[in-house]
């Protein structure tokens, strides 16, 4: 995590975020992938994150072929979906003075991919 922020980072590390001693990845396991239309998809699969390993659903959209400078083929693909974070026990907030609180419990997750063809 580098947010910019030192402390921030310090913070979204800790065990009230991510945990990241104790858990210093999160992953993903597609278990099935559902053509929509010629360049929309959903992929599906287990989305493991602060230990807590949940079920979910991305939306994917594919960007197309192309060929890089360097002669490489490459494929772009685009995946986007919504979480709850206390589902992964991302439990922290602050309340704000001037009402609400600080963190949303909505994550939207937005994932850019470039494959390379080997």
């Amino acid at each position: 995590i580098n947010t910019g922020n030192p402390d921030r980072d310090a913070h979204l590390r800790g065990s009230d975020f991510f945990n990241g001693e104790t858990h210093p990845k999160l992953t993903f396991k597609s278990s099935s992938v559902t053509k929509k239309s010629d360049s929309d998809y959903e992929i599906s699969g287990d989305f493991t994150l602060n230990g807590i390993t949940k079920f979910i659903r991305l939306d994917v959209e594919f960007g197309g072929l192309m060929t890089d400078p360097w002669g490489n083929a490459k494929a772009a693909w685009s995946l986007s979906g919504k979480i709850n974070r206390k589902d992964w026990g991302l439990n922290w907030n602050a309340a704000l003075e001037a009402g609400g609180v600080l963190v949303s419990e909505e994550v939207r997750l937005n994932i850019e991919i470039q494959l390379l063809k080997a």
